[in-house]
């Protein structure tokens, strides 16, 4: 994988972390004309904040919209959203 594929991928997993953030936080969509693009700026990576940031430049040169959304941290993934488990055998 190329480094713009690394960016790429990086950048979808910012899509869903944000579309789950919406979801739990409704109101932040009203601030979001529909027309827009969406940004991500994290903080806590500034090679991928630098190239989305060209991104939303070019956007805004070619005459777009453009909502930049500056992401300040992250929680790190967690795989499964199990709090606690009891495991029973029957033998």
């Amino acid at each position: 994988m190329d480094r713009e594929e690394k960016l790429i991928e990086k950048n979808i997993d910012l899509s869903a972390e944000f579309s789950r953030y919406i979801f739990e936080h409704p109101e932040i969509e009203n601030e979001i004309p529909m027309d827009a693009e969406i940004v991500f700026l994290p903080d806590f990576d500034q090679e991928l904040k630098e190239y989305n940031l060209q991104i939303g430049k070019g956007i805004e040169a070619s005459g777009g919209k453009v909502v930049y959304v500056t992401i300040k941290s992250i929680r790190p993934k967690i795989l499964s959203r199990i709090e606690e488990l009891e495991l029973h055998s029957h033998n």
